[in-house]
């Protein structure tokens, strides 16, 4: 509904910001630098020189009845000062050259408060326990030259985490719904609610149980909870119920907050330290001539949903991100806007299934919806304001399977789709969701296979060289390579022909989508959309996109999705974990798939063919000339034995 609220205000928004733009309030009021230190030991990055770490806290204020913020859920709640403005302030942490700089501010949008982008395009590794920008990596962003900066845009998480502080709406309650999953046969569970409860009596609560998304929910006997304070509570769980069950927790919730300030934290911070005028305050950071925002799961979805609520704009109707990077963020958006959000929560086809954050519209290209009747696209507002960025969009196999990543290539119903100009769609083929470059595969609980351990950051270190070049001087990228634009290239996951491993044939589901109603808690499907996956060859490897040379020269099998194990909701999705399955060395009947030593004569032959495979991704754009040797020196395990 906020959505749809949006849409409607779109035009009269555009309106007001191209012609009256000294009406608008929305703005960065202080910056506050608690400290600036020299990093990584007084190392040098080439002709970036060293770097330096500003840390401090960016305010704001923006008046609740701008037509910018007017979508904003719960703002008009939301207390205000002396001159009737919303304030609010979010943490922020920039790296900045010494020495001779890009001009490019680098905006990584983090995860869960978290830096991923380091990890992603620097090699480094990730902390996932507080944000860290102390592991440089090989420095990869580093010798580019760019400015780096992060900001909190997600309330309420850990102290170590960055984030965002708005004010709460005092008198507000509402439905809260949460989901658990224990994955575990304890008979209690102890769990943390995600708002304050308002009422403490169990009756005005419900708690239900279903073995999958699909179930009926269930209040079988033996199932109850307990309050223990206003945010936690116990759940004991029915005998002799699966380990992978779902228990669904809706209760009355206090704490709501205008969580869609997000949105204007963002924009408003990078317009601000890009130079954009209208801001009370004198930027940390000069001589910015560009800006590109890079997203990764989480943040990406973020990344994509600030551009769909019109956030590209400033207050004052300047852009914001030159160029945008969304990874991983397959067909979705956030549960951001909302005044008891949930933005860390996003549909998989096991885990919250439900939740908000995944409806019409899916893709950048203009189109009608048949099952709702809407029309439009993720870059409607952005139009309307001529402010849309050059934009990446990566996915990898995973969003195919859990994120419904066809819906971006192809229209509601099934047909393909032709991109805007300024658009490129690149499928990351046979990849999981995420992972930090030289992971081994794992046995990870409840998954059945072990886990798919390929990184595709060779291919994005070279993505955002190219978004580099394509935003500061118009250089076209490569072009799209992502199933779907063609006919074809997508299928339906009931006919996919996967090979027979382990003795088996493996059957996944996908990750179903339904027109979803949200004003009933919990909300009602309507009609699905057809959800394709790309089609597999003989080893079972996905076809077309970018394939990196791991998969254009295997050793095994990748897939992007894993599944539960029996007695843990066994047959659906294993989360976001991918699969890894290593060719038999020799036939074998339990293994359909061709054996390794039909492929190659030995470990040398198979490096030769890995660097043939590399070079022709620096040919085609996709993989930097440096990047072959870490490619080759870094390949997977080659069996030496031979039956």
């Amino acid at each position: 509904m906020t959505h749809l609220r949006y849409l409607l205000a779109t035009t009269a928004a555009a309106s007001c910001l191209l012609l009256a733009p000294d009406a608008l309030e929305a703005r960065v009021t202080a910056f506050d630098i608690s400290s600036t230190t020299p990093m990584y030991d007084g190392r040098r990055f080439g002709k970036a020189g060293h770097i330096e770490r500003i840390e401090g806290i960016a305010h704001f204020a923006v008046a609740p009845d701008d037509e910018r913020v007017a979508h904003i859920d719960g703002l008009d709640r939301a207390p205000t000062n002396a001159d009737g403005e919303v304030e609010f302030s979010t943490e922020v942490v920039i790296l900045r050259p010494t020495g001779q700089g890009s001009g490019v501010l680098f905006y990584d949008v983090p995860n869960r408060g978290r830096n991923l982008s380091l990890a992603l395009l620097n090699l480094a590794g990730v902390d996932d326990d507080h944000f860290s920008v102390d592991d440089p990596g090989d420095g990869f962003q580093m010798r580019q030259g760019h400015t780096l900066v992060w900001s909190g845009w997600q309330a309420g998480l850990d102290d170590d985490m960055l984030t965002l502080d708005i004010p709460a709406l005092d008198g507000v309650t509402g439905p809260s719904r949460d989901e658990f999953i224990f994955d575990d046969t304890e008979t209690v569970h102890r769990e943390r609610l995600s708002y304050p409860a308002a009422s403490l009596d169990p009756k005005d609560a419900t708690l239900t149980v279903r073995p999958t998304p699909e179930a009926p929910r269930e209040t079988p006997d033996g199932l109850s909870f307990r309050y223990l304070d206003e945010q936690t509570i116990d759940i004991t769980r029915p005998a002799g119920q699966d380990a992978g069950a779902i228990y669904e927790f809706v209760y009355p919730a206090t704490g709501a907050r205008p969580a869609g300030l997000a949105f204007v934290a963002t924009s408003d911070l990078v317009s601000f330290l890009r130079g954009n005028p209208g801001h009370d305050a004198s930027s940390p950071i000069h001589h910015i001539d560009h800006t590109i925002g890079l997203g990764i799961s989480q943040s990406g979805r973020f990344l994509r949903d600030f551009i769909y609520q019109g956030f590209n704009a400033d207050a004052q109707g300047r852009q914001v991100f030159d160029g945008a990077m969304a990874h991983i963020a397959g067909s979705r958006k956030t549960f951001t806007n909302d005044r008891f959000a949930q933005p860390g929560r996003f549909s998989r086809q096991h885990e919250d299934h439900d939740f908000p954050g995944d409806q019409f519209p899916f893709s950048y290209a203009d189109t009608t919806d048949p099952l709702t009747g809407r029309t439009g696209s993720l870059l409607t507002a952005c139009r309307a304001t001529d402010t849309c960025p050059k934009l990446m969009h990566t996915d990898t196999s995973t969003e195919f399977w859990q994120g419904r990543a066809s819906l971006v290539s192809t229209s509601p119903w099934g047909a393909p789709l032709t991109m805007p100009d300024n658009v490129r769609l690149y499928f990351l083929a046979g990849m999981p969701h995420f992972n930090t470059w030289g992971t081994t595969p794992q046995d990870k609980a409840p998954c059945t296979y072990p886990t798919n351990p390929l990184s595709p950051a060779p291919t994005m270190r070279a993505l955002a060289s190219a978004m580099q070049a394509w935003v500061t001087e118009d250089t076209a990228p490569p072009a799209s390579a992502y199933p779907g634009l063609e006919p074809g290239t997508l299928i339906d996951p009931a006919v996919l022909h996967l090979p027979r491993v382990q003795g088996t044939v493996p059957t996944p589901p996908v990750n179903a989508l339904h027109v979803m109603d949200y004003r009933t808690t919990p909300p009602a499907a309507g009609a699905a959309y057809p959800v394709r996956v790309p089609n597999v060859d003989a080893d079972g490897l996905p076809q077309g996109g970018v394939q990196s040379p791991y998969v254009a020269v295997p050793v095994g099998t990748y897939w992007g999705w894993n599944l539960r194990d029996e007695g843990v909701a066994a047959g659906d999705l294993c989360s976001l974990n991918g699969s890894y399955l290593p060719f038999p060395a020799a036939p074998v009947e339990t293994d359909s798939r061709r054996p390794l030593d039909t492929r190659y004569k030995n470990r040398d032959d198979y490096l030769d063919a890995l660097r043939q495979a590399a070079n022709a991704q620096v040919m085609a754009g996709l993989m930097l000339p440096e990047d072959v040797s870490l490619v080759v020196e870094d390949a997977p395990a080659f069996p030496t034995h031979r039956h």
